[in-house]
């Protein structure tokens, strides 16, 4: 267990991160005995920094929901970290690269609440009836730590990720709502191009058979602390597909279909 200087020297070291536009090396290489209970104490540190800056929490992501993303982090369940205001953009909008520390594009849908969801036991059913609406969204990660130290060819661990907000920087929200009680939301699809060529495809059962599966779970994890989500909260229910690096000069387009397409340019 690492002590309180230490989750907050680890909190800023990726503050600083952010800010210069520089990763750092993975934290478990500085502190190899970090928990996961460690790596959120740390999310949630950085997150206070930002708060201290005048930003503001909307909502939720959550990762590492498909199994094949948590077999690659050899882990078997998924992850959370934070959205704030900042980190919202809207459809058709220009996002600048290199404002980000390898940023990369993931396939979503976001759901946005209407009514509090609460308890370790919350169903399918329960998530659909407390949704005000489900958004098509693209998930902006940018990882603040190396994926691979380029001095030790070590491999961050799934506690780094968590640690780093769960490598989330950004999302951008589409113009469609949709009532999710009047589509099947397990064969909602999406193709992503990249500068007009295929680059991803997925369907959003991809996401533990059903979208909505990744915010029971995030409510189960809330409740041991007595918290859960609120009306107006936006939540990332996990990505469908693998993530797309996007660099200055890229044209993003996901066509989610009957539910609308979103569209991102990168300079």
């Amino acid at each position: 267990m690492l002590d309180s200087v230490a989750i907050q020297a680890a909190a800023n070291d990726l503050y600083e991160a952010e800010r210069t536009r520089q990763q750092i090396r993975p934290l478990t290489l500085s502190y190899p005995e970090m928990t996961m209970d460690d790596a959120y104490a740390v999310q949630r540190a950085w997150v206070d920094r930002k708060l201290a800056d005048g930003d503001q929490i909307t909502g939720y992501k959550i990762g590492l929901t498909s199994r094949a993303m948590q077999s690659a982090m050899n882990i078997t369940t998924p992850d959370f970290g934070i959205l704030l205001r900042s980190m919202c953009f809207g459809n058709n909008c220009t996002i600048v690269a290199g404002e980000f520390c390898d940023p990369r594009i993931e396939v979503e849908l976001g759901f946005v609440m209407k009514k509090p969801l609460f308890g370790e036991e919350v169903t399918i059913e329960q998530v659909i009836d407390a949704t005000d609406y489900v958004v098509p969204a693209l998930e902006l990660i940018a990882a603040r730590s190396f994926r691979t130290d380029p001095e030790t060819g070590y491999t961050r661990k799934v506690f780094d990720t968590i640690a780093d907000n769960a490598a989330n920087a950004g999302y951008i929200v589409g113009d469609a709502q949709f009532d999710p009680s009047a589509i099947d939301l397990r064969w909602s699809g999406a193709i992503l191009y990249l500068n007009d060529e295929v680059e991803e495809t997925g369907l959003a059962a991809g996401v533990q058979d059903h979208p909505a599966k990744g915010i029971c779970w995030v409510c189960k994890r809330f409740a041991q602390h007595g918290i859960g989500l609120e009306p107006g909260q936006f939540v990332l229910s996990g990505s469908f597909t693998r993530p797309v690096m996007a660099t200055a000069g890229d044209r993003m387009r996901c066509d989610y279909g009957p539910l609308g397409e979103i569209n991102v340019n990168f300079t």
